[in-house]
């Protein structure tokens, strides 16, 4: 019984140190030297900056988004320091939280369900690092009728460095809508049950809701084409081919050119997503773009 108890206290130790030596992961000054070092290799020999798949880490997003945002905003510069999230969740993980926390920009986040946003106000507002200028959180039900004037009524309109958009459902619709802001970089999460060579989204719908497994959002190059109309090129993905990146046309194309659909999704996981998930919903009322 004495042994264990002990090995008990000891798991539990260790536990709590492999916890405390995880959260120093990607720890603000680990991010600083890196962004110092991605403008190093910039400033010696562009060709020596590393891939997408070499950049990832996650500290506050739900894959490695952050590290392929510290990335390109090292790459390209900012302007503001201004990003806008729909569908932020509670913030405390979400694309914009770690440019929030760990590099002082200011955030726009919005969700609409009333406890997130709570939750998330009270997570900034007693974070030692936002707790002066917690991002503005603001609590309402995202339409492509609306977009413009939540976004503008919460203070945040023109030119802005970041907008992370993760709806799974309206979000080509939400997007197409889009007009108060114009960032330089915008995230958005896609929907790789669909192949590659299908420009695809969900009907828009201002009640939309997943009803249907895997009925839901708009594939990649729905996404691609929107983003090209809009004046954006696709310049990668995150490792599992969803998450993907756009940035401006006029802002360091020869830096990080534009990329084809294809090459973003030839990972496993986005292959055996389209076997297993396409037969299922590929009859189902899509619209074409």
């Amino acid at each position: 019984m004495f042994r264990s108890g002990l090995q008990k206290i000891i798991k539990r130790c260790f536990t709590g140190l492999k916890n405390e030596l995880i959260s120093d992961y990607y720890s603000k000054e680990t991010q600083v030297l890196l962004k110092l070092k991605y403008i190093e290799l910039l400033n010696n020999d562009a060709i020596l900056l590393p891939s997408f798949d070499e950049v990832g880490f996650r500290k506050y997003s739900q894959f490695e988004e952050d590290g392929i945002l510290l990335f390109i905003f090292s790459i390209i510069g900012r302007t503001n320091r201004m990003a806008v999230e729909i569908c932020a969740g509670d913030g405390i993980q979400c694309n914009c939280a770690n440019l929030i926390i760990n590099h002082g920009w200011e955030g726009f986040l919005f969700d609409g369900d009333a406890h997130n946003v709570k939750k998330g106000k009270a997570f900034f507002k007693n974070h030692k690092d936002t707790f002066l200028w917690p991002p503005k959180f603001t609590c309402s039900w995202i339409t492509a009728e609306n977009i413009n004037t939540v976004i503008q009524s919460a203070g945040c309109s023109g030119e802005i460095d970041l907008f992370s958009l993760d709806m799974d459902g309206n979000d080509y619709w939400i997007w197409e809508a889009l007009d108060c802001i114009q960032p330089r970089v915008v995230v958005c999460e896609t929907h790789n049950a669909i192949p590659y060579d299908k420009a695809l989204t969900v009907p828009y719908d201002p009640k939309f809701k997943i009803k249907i497994p895997n009925y839901h959002s708009a594939s990649l190059l729905a996404m691609t084409k929107l983003a090209n109309k809009k004046g954006y090129r696709l310049v990668g993905t995150h490792r599992y081919g969803f998450n993907a990146f756009f940035i401006r046309n006029d802002v360091c194309e020869n830096l990080l050119p534009e990329v084809t659909v294809k090459s973003c999704l030839q990972d496993s996981f986005t292959k055996g997503t389209v076997e297993k998930s396409w037969p299922k919903i590929k009859d189902l009322d899509w619209i074409e773009v």
